[in-house]
């Protein structure tokens, strides 16, 4: 997955932790961190073997560290391991990008008090525990970028996705209250609040409305954004990758407690 380009290596010699980035939007914006000289842990629940070739070739193009972690984050243990392999093999990570996320579609009486759980736990406690490992070596350096990836749907509802929404919105709250408590650290901690993004599980939906409504792809675009992105047009992995980017670089020390929306206007109607 491409990323736009990075002029300079704004980020030598940082360490970052991105969860929920074995493929998507999350390893976009992981591969657009590397490209700012940024080292890197990417985290998924794929086996380990499935990312070694990528992690390779990112430490060759970008002469970054690159590393893979498998973990389950949907109980504390697996957030204390994440935590500590990642210390193990790139140190302290000073950027964490909480991204892991599940979700679940239908209506509310249907889903499971289990789901429930589980979204609450991947989405909204791994972040929170991950939070609590971090700051104390960030404090420590003076130095700590926090970002919470949300969503255009914790600003808004939408039926059929309540455990998405009601974790994507408690994210901006922990963004909030984190950011109050270490606003005299060094420490920023922000929310990225992208719309609709082409991401590859985007682009098989439309394939599917093509092939089973008989469109043409920019008529099955317009058919999937429908009510969504005032723009038109899909958000771009490169675009929020390089929002990211810019967060967690010395220009934005003074940006903390906020929500970046890139959501083609959809926030502002």
């Amino acid at each position: 997955m491409s990323t736009t380009t990075t002029s300079t290596r704004l980020l030598e010699g940082r360490r970052a932790l991105i969860t929920g980035s074995s493929d998507g939007l999350g390893l976009a914006m992981a591969q657009g961190l590397a490209q700012a000289g940024c080292d890197v842990v990417l985290h998924g629940l794929v086996p380990g073997a499935d990312m070694d070739a990528l992690c390779m070739q990112w430490q060759t193009r970008y002469q970054v560290r690159a590393h893979y972690i498998q973990q389950d984050v949907s109980h504390r243990a697996g957030v204390l391991r994440l935590h500590e392999q990642t210390c193990a093999v790139l140190g302290p990570p000073d950027i964490l990008l909480n991204n892991a996320v599940v979700r679940h579609f239908g209506p509310i009486e249907t889903l499971a008090f289990d789901d429930w759980q589980q979204a609450l736990a991947v989405n909204v406690s791994a972040a929170f525990g991950l939070i609590q490992c971090v700051l104390p070596t960030m404090r420590e350096s003076g130095y700590g970028r926090l970002i919470q990836m949300t969503s255009v749907y914790g600003q808004r509802g939408t039926s059929h996705r309540v455990d998405y929404v009601t974790t994507k919105t408690a994210l901006i709250g922990l963004t909030r209250a984190v950011a109050a408590e270490t606003v005299s650290d060094g420490i920023t901690s922000n929310a990225v609040c992208p719309g609709s993004v082409l991401t590859p599980g985007t682009d098989s939906r439309v394939m599917d409305l093509m092939r089973e409504q008989h469109l043409d792809r920019p008529s099955a675009e317009a058919r999937f954004l429908q009510g969504k992105q005032p723009s038109g047009r899909f958000v771009q992995a490169a675009d929020v990758a390089a929002s990211v980017v810019y967060l967690c670089s010395p220009a934005a020390r003074d940006i903390t407690g906020q929500v970046l929306s890139l959501d083609g206007g959809w926030s502002a109607l």
